[in-house]
């Protein structure tokens, strides 16, 4: 792999994202990077994005559990929370 790409892919596993001024300017710096090496890169980018907006925060997971106690059982509200406290309880 090319320093361009190690660089990059440090920084996006610090950050958890990669801006395209970053990428500019680690190209600038060390260079172009392979079509393989851009595809890897924003294969691993969109997968960290994907990722963050899967996270279920403990704010979300508590008024999921409200739900739960108070929507009939089997409506859908109710099948909406129950995913919300099984995929928080599931740590995902």
């Amino acid at each position: 792999m090319s320093e361009t790409y190690t660089k990059l892919k440090a920084m996006l596993d610090a950050q958890g994202t990669l801006s395209k001024e970053d990428i500019e300017k680690a190209v600038a710096a060390s260079g172009e990077m392979t079509a393989e090496e851009i595809t890897l890169l924003e294969a691993e980018r969109h997968e960290k994005e994907r990722a963050k907006s899967e996270t279920i925060t403990m704010e979300q997971y508590l008024e999921a559990s409200k739900v739960l106690d108070t929507a009939p059982e089997g409506s859908d509200e109710y099948h909406k929370a129950l995913k919300i406290v099984e995929a928080y309880e599931s740590g995902l």
